[in-house]
């Protein structure tokens, strides 16, 4: 395997709605420093890979509406790796745009397809997975995703089953994936042993996926296989016409769960995808009675177990509240209980039907 050949594709192109109201449409999760660590989310993402592949071969994917917040971000990357989408047509378009991108300009291209708002705790074990998994895929013509183990029956992820007496390497036939299943069906997968969350972090060949689109969204990959400006002057207009063709569908609603070809590599690195409040409060310090405070001026009496983040200029009184997220950002307050965290996204919804996009 040609270290050449590693490219990355990191997808920052959401808008978190899940972590609204601190992620706006105009400031979405991805910019953000959730966490108080000192760099956004895409900031982390883009330092985890720069030991993997050339800076040259990392390539990031995001609506033409945060593009100059990228650059303001991450100022060192080149401009013709930036890829602007026209719109949001979900994770199977973004793939497709950099495959035919990247086979365009490298038939060999090995890539890896990462989200840009994931927690690694063990950088150094993350760093040989891909390696391995870039390895494994340019010498054996599948699908690779990266599995964690669980270590609590979580609704908001979701789950891959996997043949443990199917085996190549270390890696694992995948049986099935399950998408955010109910409390009760993630506690039957957890005690089983033979189910992974999934990572969302996908790793293959410019060939294998693009073959495989072609096998099972046969439509979209010729819209994109159509187009003869790649890497040159005209690309994005010819884009934003491919992209009004596409449909919004998931890499793994569109491919994972179809193919035969999609193996799985269990992994130890640490591993949490900052998607909602809750996982916030999770990765958090707390306090003595648990609750996680992000604010200079925030006064607690008789509360636990809460989510708390306020702006440092703002004096926040809080008595009497337990297992409660609490975000102040000055036009938006949210109080709700954190065992409700995944119906924000419904109230985000709620908002937009009744105020506009003013708070949104």
């Amino acid at each position: 395997m040609s270290f050449k050949n590693n490219y990355v594709a990191i997808m920052a192109g959401g808008i978190g709605s899940r972590f609204w109201p601190e992620s706006r449409n105009e400031f979405p999760k991805q910019f953000l420093d959730i966490l108080d660590t000192g760099k956004s989310l895409i900031q982390w993402t883009y330092e985890r890979f720069k030991d993997i592949c050339p800076t040259e071969n990392i390539y990031i994917i995001t609506n033409e509406a945060y593009i100059s917040t990228l650059k303001s971000q991450i100022p060192d990357i080149q401009e013709q790796n930036i890829l602007s989408e026209p719109s949001r047509k979900n994770t199977v378009a973004c793939a497709a745009y950099i495959a035919h991108k990247l086979y365009a300009l490298n038939p060999n291209a090995n890539i890896v397809m990462s989200p840009s708002d994931h927690l690694i705790f063990d950088e150094r074990k993350f760093e040989r997975d891909i390696v391995n998994a870039l390895d494994f895929v340019s010498k054996n013509e599948v699908l690779v995703t990266l599995g964690i183990k669980p270590t609590r029956p979580d609704t908001g992820y979701g789950y891959i089953q996997y043949n443990t007496s199917k085996k190549i390497e270390d890696f694992y036939q995948v049986k099935t994936f399950t998408e955010k299943p109910s409390h009760e069906l993630a506690e039957t997968f957890v005690r089983s042993g033979d189910f992974l969350w999934n990572a969302g972090i996908f790793v293959w060949n410019v060939n294998v996926i693009l073959q495989e689109l072609q096998l099972y969204l046969p439509e979209m990959n010729d819209v994109f296989a159509q187009v003869e400006t790649y890497n040159k002057e005209n690309e994005y207009q010819d884009i934003e016409k491919v992209y009004t063709q596409c449909t919004n569908i998931s890499i793994d609603y569109g491919i994972m769960e179809k193919t035969k070809r999609v193996y799985v590599l269990p992994s130890y690195f640490g591993w949490c995808d900052l998607g909602t409040w809750n996982s916030a409060y999770e990765n958090s310090k707390k306090d003595y009675l648990g609750n996680a405070v992000y604010g200079k001026n925030v006064m607690i009496i008789d509360s636990s177990q809460c989510m708390i983040k306020a702006p440092d200029d703002k004096l926040l009184v809080l008595q009497g509240l337990e297992n409660f997220i609490i975000v102040d950002s000055n036009d938006v307050l949210l109080i709700c209980e954190r065992n409700r965290e995944q119906q924000i996204k419904d109230y985000v919804a709620e908002v937009r039907r009744n105020k506009g996009d003013k708070f949104l």
